[in-house]
């Protein structure tokens, strides 16, 4: 690392010459797959836009100029350059670096990100705070081809266009997504019309043409088509930006050119740049897909070195789905732009008619799905938990009120682990449970899980189920599915002291704290609620009748969350009882290992065990 062990800061970076820059940026890519390849992390996306970050800190004065990220996977060089190298190898780990930029983290982090199609929007309200200010420095947003799935990306570009203040978005193309039209054309043109000459040649014609009344209103407008039509940014012209590219986004010496030359141009600037995702690590290049979110692997091969063992909720997910929908020709399937991870991919290649990949645009797949239920069909809509936070309206709206049969399958709900807050799926139930008509699940294993899916489909209601991310606990699958009766726990083991009620993946981690306790002279017994909503009263109330002390343990927020569910229904109830909430606290839990967060939040085995006993003694 001889050039980069020179960089502390974009300062260093902006005094160094530029025959150095190539190597600083293969340098950079050795020590992100180096990395990487120990604590996991977004890989591929990270290693194509490193020539776009390298030369945005060499022609930009960061920190007092802004970039923003959309999404964030892009940003590990950017990490690297910005007085973070010493740290970079504690990404993702407990303690150590976010694996997204992160405003607390660091002054050059202008905003943080962990959901898409957020940056635009984000970059247009620093630039109008610059304004009103009265301050002068610049802001640009880089974007990813997928996160133009997003409409809030296009509502932002809109009233971009409309406010006409300075601003450039950087469309890094990772040649999915626009054009292929890259190379010495697409450069000389946009040397060509940043030039001073053809910008103030083009500002003459119009306003000649404008003396012409009506006229010349219209032969403004059809010259400015004409132009658009030599260019694949006709839409952003139409919406108010100037459109320059696509230009080679893994040329170091290209964009800084570029972007030299665009300081000059005014109001809202849109830069398309073509870079190849997983571009300087071959593994990376043939399957871009697979190393967009990797765990720890062999850089050598690119093979994953994660634990073998048990079959994952999402594994068991995608089996059971394609099951059924090979028994029911009605079941469709929704993701936003996440096959892969949602297990969905096994389902897209069976059913391909019946599979929808909606880009990243949650509320419209929740909308769809509305109308495909309207229409007869019966819709699955599988997200992230952490993603379902921004179709709230939609399934409020459009399913739940009109009592639409949809089935949310939400992954990852939960403690997520090493991606942090911005992807813990700990919030879903304390959004979803106040709406009406829904009918909300958790299931304790992969077995349970695969039952409760064919429960979902049977209900012809609004349905959520939730899972969580990484292995089950070692459960055998049964090959019959069954349909389970709708709000219906069921009894582990019996107590006299106490009685545990678990929801989802804490009930097994609930009855090795149930043994624990037993070791300890405490006799707990636990109930496997299964259902959020409705809940499971007929169990809570048998459970008061063997003690009046319960506790509730659960993977999402206390605040709204399962244990608020029991403490109302107990609140309406003339019973005597004590009652322990066991889950998440007022705060965004921190990223790390999972098993290390559970423990941190009190909700692994020895700390229910921890919590139970200093309860009891009070």
């Amino acid at each position: 690392m001889k050039v980069l062990s020179r960089i502390h800061s974009p300062h260093d970076l902006r005094l160094m010459k530029k025959e150095l820059l190539p190597d600083l940026c293969e340098e950079l890519r050795v020590q992100i797959i180096q990395t990487a390849s120990k604590n996991g992390g977004h890989l591929g996306s990270s290693l194509g836009a490193v020539e776009i970050i390298t030369a945005l800190h060499y022609v930009y004065n960061t920190p007092d100029d802004k970039i923003v990220f959309d999404t964030g996977h892009q940003a590990y060089a950017h990490k690297l350059l910005t007085e973070r190298q010493d740290k970079f190898s504690t990404i993702r780990t407990f303690g150590g670096l976010s694996g997204f930029p992160k405003r607390s983290e660091s002054e050059y982090d202008a905003f943080g990100a962990g959901h898409a199609s957020t940056a635009v929007s984000a970059a247009l309200g620093l630039a109008i705070a610059r304004d009103q200010q009265h301050q002068k420095h610049r802001v640009i947003a880089v974007v990813g081809d997928g996160c133009l799935t997003g409409g809030m990306a296009y509502e932002a570009m809109q009233n971009a266009g409309l406010l006409r203040t300075d601003m450039l978005v950087i469309l890094n193309d990772n040649q999915m997504f626009i054009s292929q039209r890259v190379g010495a054309l697409g450069t000389a043109l946009t040397k060509l019309l940043t030039t001073k000459y053809v910008q103030l040649a083009e500002e003459k014609a119009t306003n000649f043409l404008k003396r012409f009344d009506e006229l010349g209103n219209n032969a403004a407008k059809l010259a400015k088509r004409a132009r658009s039509i030599l260019f694949p940014g006709t839409l952003f012209e139409e919406m108010g930006f100037r459109y320059f590219g696509p230009v080679n986004g893994n040329d170091i010496n290209a964009m800084i050119e570029v972007l030299e030359t665009l300081k000059t141009v005014k109001g809202p600037v849109m830069l398309h740049v073509v870079t190849k995702k997983g571009k300087g690590y071959e593994p990376a290049e043939k399957n871009p897909t697979k190393f967009h979110g990797v765990g720890i692997f062999d850089v050598d091969t690119g093979d994953s070195l994660g634990k073998t063992g048990a079959i994952t909720f999402t594994k068991a997910f995608s089996q059971a789905l394609v099951k059924l929908a090979q028994e029911d020709p009605k079941i469709c399937a929704i993701t936003a732009a996440m096959p892969e991870g949602t297990g969905l991919d096994a389902f897209r290649d069976q059913f391909p008619e019946r599979y929808f990949d909606v880009g990243i645009a949650e509320e419209h797949a929740a909308t769809f799905a509305a109308g495909l239920a309207a229409g007869g069909q019966k819709p699955l809509v599988a997200l992230y938990s952490t993603f379902a936070q921004r179709c709230y309206d939609q399934i409020l709206h459009d399913i739940c009120l009109q009592k639409l049969p949809v089935v949310f399958a939400l992954d990852r709900a939960g403690l997520v682990g090493e991606d942090g807050p911005t992807h813990h799926g700990v919030f879903d139930i304390s959004f979803l449970r106040s709406i009406p008509n829904l009918i909300m699940a958790a299931p304790a294993d992969e077995n349970e899980l695969q039952h409760l899916l064919k429960t979902a489909f049977a209900a012809k209601a609004p349905f959520v189920l939730r899972y969580p991310r990484g292995a089950g606990f070692d459960v055998p699958l049964d090959k019959q599915l069954t349909t389970l009766d709708i709000g219906k726990g069921s009894w582990l083991t019996k107590g006299k002291d106490l009685t545990i009620l678990a929801i989802g993946n804490r009930v097994h981690p609930a009855l090795k704290a149930a043994e624990m306790l037993r070791d300890k002279g405490v006799d707990a017994g636990v109930i496997n609620m299964r259902f959020v909503k409705p809940l499971d009263t007929h169990l809570i109330n048998e459970a008061l009748k063997r003690s009046p002390k319960l506790v509730t343990v659960e993977d999402n927020m206390l605040a709204g969350g399962f244990g608020s569910a029991v403490a109302e229904y107990l609140a309406g109830q003339n019973k005597p009882f004590q009652l322990l909430r066991l889950g998440i606290g007022d705060e965004f839990p921190p990223h790390g290992k999972s098993a290390l967060l559970y423990d941190k939040v009190g909700i692994s085995e020895s700390t229910i065990v921890k919590q139970i006993l200093q309860w009891k003694t009070k």
